[in-house]
């Protein structure tokens, strides 16, 4: 019937006769038949766009959307057009990453406009508050400002999306990469789910993976299934290096990354045409920064400023237990513009309000405030829940599945429910329980006063999990663009046991 109505619709624009033949000359996309490409593709719907949308819907962050009444027309019903308005308007877009149409993408928008009608209403809807956020630091790197639809592919717009295997936040970064491009991750804290920090780390992956490939679309199926899958593909292909020609070689989930890509685009800019209209939120698009130099519950803030707890949430989706631990070291707590003041003039009331209720003795300060290369290692014992995985676990403390298998030696990564996990967890340095926090602190020295000074620089070794900014933040007056100058680096690749120069003095 969708063919019938596309035949009709090709015949009253007069194009049918042509239409085909205008698309093979204008936009050739791949060496194999359309019909093959069509089957290999059909069934790989990304997890993102796999979700329960009604549990999605009903999410903390979506109760601030209304249904806007006099955008456009909204209606159930999908519109269809011939394959040379398709073309024509992704051409129209304006764009450095070429966007070609053929079967793969008209499928893929398909399933945008067709099958997951609501979830586009939400994404259209969280692109007013998101993509600002997100083109600023595209623009600030100087990336194109359309890779900010490949966040789109990954997690729909969903700030705190989880995969089944510990993916995390609008970028879903896993959770090894997410530090080694210098995101915290750790009990307290999760900065995958902050949409500027997770955007910057996502920033210097696509410069990284650019200077290998000079070409966009192996960089986003770079970022989809790594690196090495991407090369094993052209080295199948005999050397090409056009994503179409290596298309049958990727994995299957990436053969579908690049045309839902192009597919995003089209929809989040033509979703009028198919009657589709956005959610709008009513999140303050007016926000300002407040730094936090001490501990601070986020119930703290909501109940002295007046504030909703869950607008504070949605607007600080990084912190996993609503607990912000700016005594570790500099910490930020968004607000609504209007309410920066607010805090400013109560903040001593704040600090203080209910402490010992929301911030309890367990959570102790360590040095003063800093932990610079204090252990922060704690053994915590977890019982495996109904519904829980290693990947979910994981995701959850701020450690690998690899490091919870090796822990306890287990050989699969199956879990019984009831199962008692021992995990080693990076607490961020304020989750520490008061019988070891002084022992911990004496048996714990800094990088600094423990690596040895020679000819104005000390040597680091360089751990796993360690990237050029984690490092950096460990020495004072050191950023990690220093450290790629001191050690004559090209970019911010670093791997475990290579030992860099620290400038200092």
């Amino acid at each position: 019937m969708k063919r019938l109505v596309v035949l009709l619709v090709c015949l009253a624009y007069g194009a049918m006769p042509i239409c085909g033949q205008e698309l093979e000359q204008e936009y050739p996309s791949s060496t194999l038949p359309a019909d093959s490409i069509v089957e290999e593709i059909v069934g790989i719907i990304p997890e993102s766009l796999d979700s329960d949308i009604d549990s999605l819907l009903h999410s903390w962050h979506v109760q601030y959307f209304t249904k806007r009444e006099d955008y456009c027309h909204d209606d159930e019903e999908n519109v269809y057009f011939p394959d040379s308005v398709y073309a024509s308007r992704l051409a129209s877009l304006p764009r450095i990453i070429p966007m070609p149409y053929n079967n793969v993408v008209r499928d893929c928008i398909d399933l945008y406009t067709e099958r997951r009608r609501n979830l586009v209403r939400y994404m259209l809807g969280m692109a007013d508050y998101y993509f600002p956020i997100i083109e600023e630091v595209l623009d600030k790197h100087g990336l194109p400002i359309e890779l900010k639809y490949l966040a789109v592919v990954e997690s729909a717009l969903n700030p705190v999306a989880l995969s089944r295997v510990g993916a995390c936040g609008l970028w879903q970064f896993m959770l090894p990469t997410g530090k080694q491009y210098g995101l915290t991750i750790n009990s307290l804290v999760d900065d995958r789910r902050d949409p500027v920090k997770a955007t910057e780390a996502a920033c210097a992956y696509f410069k990284d993976m650019y200077a290998i490939y000079k070409d966009w679309s192996l960089v986003m199926a770079s970022y989809n299934c790594g690196p090495g899958n991407v090369n094993k593909a052209i080295k199948r292909s005999g050397g090409k290096t056009n994503f179409w020609d290596i298309f049958p070689y990727l994995p299957k989930e990436t053969r579908s990354y690049v045309p839902l890509f192009i597919a995003a685009n089209y929809v989040m800019n033509y979703y009028c045409d198919h009657n589709l209209c956005p959610l709008e939120t009513n999140l303050p698009l007016a926000t300002d920064t407040i730094h936090v130099n001490k501990m601070l519950h986020l119930q703290q803030v909501s109940e002295v400023l007046q504030v909703d707890l869950e607008q504070l949430r949605a607007l600080n989706p990084q912190y996993k237990r609503d607990i912000v631990p700016g005594n570790t070291g500099d910490a930020v707590l968004k607000l609504p513009a209007s309410d920066t003041y607010a805090f400013v003039d109560k903040e001593d009331s704040i600090y203080q309000y209910r402490v010992e209720e929301f911030l309890p003795s367990y959570l102790v300060t360590i040095s003063g405030g800093s932990t610079s290369g204090v252990a922060t290692r704690e053994q915590v014992t977890h019982i495996v829940l109904k519904n829980e995985n290693i990947y979910t676990i994981a995701n959850r403390y701020g450690v690998t599945p690899q490091e919870i298998k090796k822990w306890n030696r287990l050989s699969s990564n199956r879990l019984a429910r009831g199962k008692r996990l021992k995990l080693y967890v990076d607490n961020g340095g304020v989750y520490l329980s008061v019988k070891n926090a002084q022992k911990e602190k004496t048996a714990s020295a800094s990088p600094a006063q423990k690596a040895e000074k020679k000819d104005g620089y000390i040597a680091h070794k360089v751990r796993s999990g360690e990237s050029l900014y984690s490092i950096a933040s460990k020495y004072p007056g050191v950023s990690a663009q220093t450290l790629k100058q001191a050690n004559n680096l090209s970019d911010s690749k670093i791997i475990p046991g290579q030992v860099l120069k620290i400038p200092v003095g």
